[in-house]
């Protein structure tokens, strides 16, 4: 039997050595259409992106492990088609090659902007290594970068850029930043520790289009304002490569539709990772994660379907970005709850923040706390003395026993 994979991120790569862990002994190939094997994207807006990881560190595994588990992988390959009928893909460089079963970890890419000027020198996205890699190249201390969106990825690229030496700004068309993630609270915070890193953060600022002749040299924003700058980073949000799935007739709805198994609607065809719009038994309700957590277990559950034993994802959501010297790590949804209480002291720069709906649980931030956040990790879906959590005093082994 053979298992093609289609993609070259977290889910591609996790899926093809899960299949080996669940002692499938058949045919592998992973085709991706980057150069690269199959390696990981958050250390792109971070430490690769601030040059303290080398390509290397940025892979998923060593090309030596896909040698020594059998696990073909095919790169700079794009898969064009699917022939459903025929169990077969049609690639790029003129192969086509049969599958038994096939596994869409196509992922997602960053929305763009369109607007006048968005294709002037000096305009990035950041979603793969040659992204990356240009972004560095445009990086010179004292120049002037804008980043536009004011979400985690951006958030990330403005606490390297600063620590480069760069004059930092942020444009937000919200009223917050992270409004679409995150709490009026984590915001806050979040907007506090940046502007003293000296980002100036400017939300209400919707970019309409860039200024420049032969390279960017500002964005105008609407109202007229133009905000200076040498180099943007746009960070606007994905969107899930379905166009491959949808052209095959498989069911889409943002995100290649799956089932609890990671199933499409072709028996023989499943998918994993940010390009999925799958089942969440825990919070009852189908969504779409763009989180390397949901990839990787996603890719467990498929590997461990593919091999012939039946499991199903229902995995609680959680998260991370890391910040100057924060890690913010995060369970659940925030934006979801009605109440909040806090424990430890935001000044500290240590503290969680645990979010209810009723007397339950539904999420919690934690920053610079790991403790808080993998008791609330185990704590999300259950009911808990929201005062107990708010209290530092009170053990959290107290409270998690409470739950047994």
């Amino acid at each position: 039997m053979t298992i093609v994979i289609v993609g070259g991120g977290h889910a591609a790569g996790q899926a093809a050595a899960s299949l080996r862990q669940e002692n499938y002994d058949g045919a592998i190939l992973v085709i991706g259409e980057e150069p690269h094997i199959p390696y990981q994207r958050p250390p792109l807006s971070k430490q690769y992106l601030a040059g303290e990881y080398g390509l290397e560190r940025v892979h998923l595994r060593p090309a030596k492990f896909y040698d020594s588990k059998d696990i073909a992988v095919r790169r700079g390959v794009r898969v064009e088609a699917i022939d459903r009928d025929a169990q077969a893909v049609s690639c790029s460089d003129g192969a086509d090659v049969g599958y038994d079963k096939l596994l869409l970890a196509t992922g997602a890419r960053p929305r763009k902007l369109d607007t006048p000027g968005n294709d002037l020198p000096g305009i990035h996205y950041l979603r793969t290594i040659a992204d990356a890699d240009a972004i560095k190249a445009d990086f010179r201390s004292g120049r002037r970068i804008a980043i536009v969106g004011g979400g985690y990825i951006g958030l990330e690229v403005a606490a390297v850029a600063t620590e480069a030496g760069l004059n930092v700004t942020v444009l937000e068309m919200e009223d917050r930043i992270l409004q679409r993630v995150t709490t009026p609270t984590m915001s806050a915070f979040y907007q506090e520790i940046h502007s003293e890193k000296g980002v100036a953060v400017r939300t209400g600022m919707r970019a309409e289009s860039f200024a420049g002749t032969d390279r960017l040299t500002g964005v105008v924003c609407a109202g007229g304002e133009v905000v200076p700058a040498d180099l943007a980073v746009v960070g606007i949000g994905i969107q899930p490569n379905v166009e491959l799935a949808a052209a095959a007739g498989l069911d889409c709805d943002d995100g290649i539709v799956v089932d609890e198994h990671t199933r499409t609607s072709d028996p023989n065809i499943f998918a994993a990772g940010d390009c999925t719009n799958h089942p969440n038994p825990v919070l009852g309700r189908r969504l779409r994660l763009e989180s390397v957590p949901n990839a990787m277990e996603q890719s467990r559950v498929a590997a461990s379907n593919l091999a012939g034993k039946a499991k199903a994802y229902a995995n609680v959501p959680w998260f991370w970005s890391d910040q100057y010297e924060l890690k913010l790590q995060m369970v659940g949804f925030a934006t979801e709850a009605e109440r909040q209480v806090v424990r430890g002291d935001p000044g500290t720069r240590r503290f969680a923040v645990f979010y209810f709906d009723g007397d339950t649980l539904v999420a919690a931030d934690a920053v610079n706390s790991p403790r808080e956040f993998m008791a609330a990790r185990q704590l999300v879906g259950k009911a808990v003395d929201p005062g107990q959590l708010a209290d530092p005093g009170v053990d959290l082994r107290t409270v998690l026993q409470a739950t047994q």
